[in-house]
Protein backbone atom coordinates (compact mmCIF):
# COMPACT_ATOMS: atom_id res chain seq x y z
CA UNK A 1 0.00 0.00 0.00
CA UNK A 2 2.89 2.37 0.73
CA UNK A 3 4.25 1.81 -2.75
CA UNK A 4 0.89 2.76 -4.24
CA UNK A 5 0.76 5.95 -2.13
CA UNK A 6 4.29 6.85 -3.18
CA UNK A 7 3.41 6.28 -6.84
CA UNK A 8 0.21 8.34 -6.49
CA UNK A 9 2.12 11.13 -4.74
CA UNK A 10 4.58 11.50 -7.60
CA UNK A 11 1.85 11.95 -10.23
CA UNK A 12 1.30 15.47 -11.48
CA UNK A 13 -2.41 16.36 -11.51
CA UNK A 14 -1.84 20.07 -12.03
CA UNK A 15 -2.44 19.89 -15.79
CA UNK A 16 -5.66 17.95 -15.30
CA UNK A 17 -6.83 20.42 -12.65
CA UNK A 18 -6.03 23.41 -14.87
CA UNK A 19 -8.04 21.85 -17.72
CA UNK A 20 -11.00 21.26 -15.39
CA UNK A 21 -10.85 24.91 -14.26
CA UNK A 22 -10.60 26.07 -17.88
CA UNK A 23 -13.60 24.00 -18.99
CA UNK A 24 -15.69 25.12 -16.00
CA UNK A 25 -14.74 28.76 -16.60
CA UNK A 26 -15.56 28.40 -20.30
CA UNK A 27 -18.95 26.89 -19.54
CA UNK A 28 -19.80 29.72 -17.16
CA UNK A 29 -18.60 32.57 -19.40
CA UNK A 30 -20.10 31.21 -22.62
CA UNK A 31 -23.42 30.30 -21.05
CA UNK A 32 -23.81 33.68 -19.37
CA UNK A 33 -22.83 35.50 -22.58
CA UNK A 34 -25.30 33.65 -24.80
CA UNK A 35 -28.13 33.78 -22.27
CA UNK A 36 -27.77 37.55 -22.03
CA UNK A 37 -28.01 37.82 -25.83
CA UNK A 38 -31.29 35.93 -25.65
CA UNK A 39 -32.65 37.98 -22.75
CA UNK A 40 -31.78 41.26 -24.47
CA UNK A 41 -33.53 40.14 -27.65
CA UNK A 42 -36.54 38.98 -25.65
CA UNK A 43 -36.78 42.29 -23.77
CA UNK A 44 -36.59 44.13 -27.10
CA UNK A 45 -39.48 42.11 -28.55
CA UNK A 46 -37.95 38.99 -30.12
CA UNK A 47 -39.28 35.73 -28.60
CA UNK A 48 -37.18 33.46 -30.86
CA UNK A 49 -34.65 32.42 -28.19
CA UNK A 50 -37.42 31.83 -25.65
CA UNK A 51 -39.38 29.65 -28.09
CA UNK A 52 -36.24 27.60 -28.76
CA UNK A 53 -35.48 27.10 -25.04
CA UNK A 54 -32.33 29.23 -25.10
CA UNK A 55 -33.23 31.62 -22.25
CA UNK A 56 -31.55 29.35 -19.76
CA UNK A 57 -28.31 29.07 -17.84
CA UNK A 58 -28.12 25.40 -18.81
CA UNK A 59 -24.72 25.15 -20.54
CA UNK A 60 -25.84 22.22 -22.70
CA UNK A 61 -28.20 24.57 -24.55
CA UNK A 62 -25.40 26.99 -25.46
CA UNK A 63 -22.12 25.09 -25.74
CA UNK A 64 -20.88 23.75 -29.03
CA UNK A 65 -18.86 20.62 -28.18
CA UNK A 66 -16.23 21.27 -30.85
CA UNK A 67 -15.88 24.88 -29.66
CA UNK A 68 -15.48 23.74 -26.05
CA UNK A 69 -12.83 21.16 -27.01
CA UNK A 70 -10.98 23.84 -28.98
CA UNK A 71 -11.17 26.13 -25.95
CA UNK A 72 -9.69 23.42 -23.71
CA UNK A 73 -6.86 22.62 -26.13
CA UNK A 74 -6.06 25.88 -27.92
CA UNK A 75 -7.67 28.46 -25.56
CA UNK A 76 -9.86 29.63 -28.44
CA UNK A 77 -13.40 28.37 -29.04
CA UNK A 78 -17.00 29.25 -29.71
CA UNK A 79 -20.59 28.60 -28.64
CA UNK A 80 -23.89 28.02 -30.39
CA UNK A 81 -25.18 31.48 -31.25
CA UNK A 82 -28.55 32.39 -29.77
CA UNK A 83 -31.11 32.73 -32.59
CA UNK A 84 -32.37 36.28 -33.07
CA UNK A 85 -34.93 37.48 -35.61
CA UNK A 86 -34.34 41.20 -35.93
CA UNK A 87 -37.66 41.63 -37.77
CA UNK A 88 -39.32 41.36 -34.35
CA UNK A 89 -37.60 44.51 -33.10
CA UNK A 90 -39.38 47.87 -33.37
CA UNK A 91 -36.11 49.34 -34.60
CA UNK A 92 -34.18 46.41 -36.14
CA UNK A 93 -30.73 48.04 -36.36
CA UNK A 94 -30.88 49.41 -32.83
CA UNK A 95 -32.36 46.18 -31.45
CA UNK A 96 -29.69 44.05 -33.08
CA UNK A 97 -26.92 46.33 -31.82
CA UNK A 98 -28.25 46.23 -28.25
CA UNK A 99 -28.71 42.46 -28.42
CA UNK A 100 -25.16 42.03 -29.71
CA UNK A 101 -23.78 44.37 -27.05
CA UNK A 102 -25.51 42.43 -24.27
CA UNK A 103 -23.05 39.53 -24.55
CA UNK A 104 -19.78 41.46 -24.11
CA UNK A 105 -21.29 43.74 -21.46
CA UNK A 106 -22.51 40.69 -19.54
CA UNK A 107 -18.99 39.24 -19.63
CA UNK A 108 -17.54 42.42 -18.16
CA UNK A 109 -20.23 42.46 -15.46
CA UNK A 110 -19.57 38.78 -14.72
CA UNK A 111 -15.86 39.55 -14.33
CA UNK A 112 -16.65 42.29 -11.80
CA UNK A 113 -18.84 39.87 -9.81
CA UNK A 114 -16.14 37.18 -9.91
CA UNK A 115 -13.48 39.62 -8.74
CA UNK A 116 -15.80 40.78 -5.95
CA UNK A 117 -16.15 37.11 -4.97
CA UNK A 118 -12.35 36.80 -5.00
CA UNK A 119 -12.05 39.89 -2.81
CA UNK A 120 -14.54 38.47 -0.32
CA UNK A 121 -12.67 35.16 -0.34
CA UNK A 122 -9.37 36.95 0.33
CA UNK A 123 -10.96 38.93 3.19
CA UNK A 124 -11.95 35.65 4.84
CA UNK A 125 -8.96 33.74 3.56
CA UNK A 126 -8.09 30.54 5.27
CA UNK A 127 -4.98 28.86 3.94
CA UNK A 128 -6.74 25.76 2.72
CA UNK A 129 -6.62 23.95 -0.57
CA UNK A 130 -10.29 24.85 -1.12
CA UNK A 131 -9.70 28.61 -0.74
CA UNK A 132 -6.69 28.49 -3.03
CA UNK A 133 -8.65 26.51 -5.63
CA UNK A 134 -11.61 28.90 -5.33
CA UNK A 135 -9.39 31.96 -5.81
CA UNK A 136 -7.74 30.27 -8.79
CA UNK A 137 -11.13 29.56 -10.36
CA UNK A 138 -12.53 33.05 -9.69
CA UNK A 139 -9.44 34.82 -11.04
CA UNK A 140 -9.10 32.63 -14.15
CA UNK A 141 -12.82 32.90 -14.92
CA UNK A 142 -12.76 36.70 -14.51
CA UNK A 143 -9.73 36.90 -16.80
CA UNK A 144 -11.44 34.71 -19.39
CA UNK A 145 -14.68 36.66 -19.13
CA UNK A 146 -12.93 39.98 -19.77
CA UNK A 147 -11.05 38.43 -22.69
CA UNK A 148 -14.23 36.99 -24.17
CA UNK A 149 -16.08 40.29 -23.78
CA UNK A 150 -13.32 42.37 -25.35
CA UNK A 151 -12.66 39.88 -28.14
CA UNK A 152 -16.33 39.86 -29.10
CA UNK A 153 -16.27 43.66 -29.47
CA UNK A 154 -13.93 43.39 -32.47
CA UNK A 155 -15.98 44.65 -35.45
CA UNK A 156 -15.40 41.60 -37.66
CA UNK A 157 -18.30 39.35 -38.63
CA UNK A 158 -19.60 37.13 -36.98
CA UNK A 159 -18.40 38.74 -33.74
CA UNK A 160 -20.76 40.96 -31.75
CA UNK A 161 -18.77 44.09 -32.55
CA UNK A 162 -19.69 43.80 -36.23
CA UNK A 163 -23.41 43.92 -35.38
CA UNK A 164 -22.85 47.01 -33.25
CA UNK A 165 -20.87 48.63 -36.08
CA UNK A 166 -23.63 47.85 -38.60
CA UNK A 167 -26.06 49.91 -36.50
CA UNK A 168 -23.99 53.01 -37.20
CA UNK A 169 -23.53 52.36 -40.93
CA UNK A 170 -26.02 53.44 -43.58
CA UNK A 171 -28.34 50.68 -44.82
CA UNK A 172 -26.65 50.43 -48.23
CA UNK A 173 -23.27 49.73 -46.57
Amino acid sequence: MDAFRAWLGQLQFDGVWQTVVLVAASLLCITFHETCHGWAAYLLGDPTAKRMGRLTLNPFKHVDLAGLIMMAIFRFGWAKPVPVDMRNFKNPKRGMALTALAGPVSNLMLAVLLLLGARITIAHYVDTAFCIALLNFLARTAYMSVGLGLFNLIPISPLDGSKVLFAFLPDRA
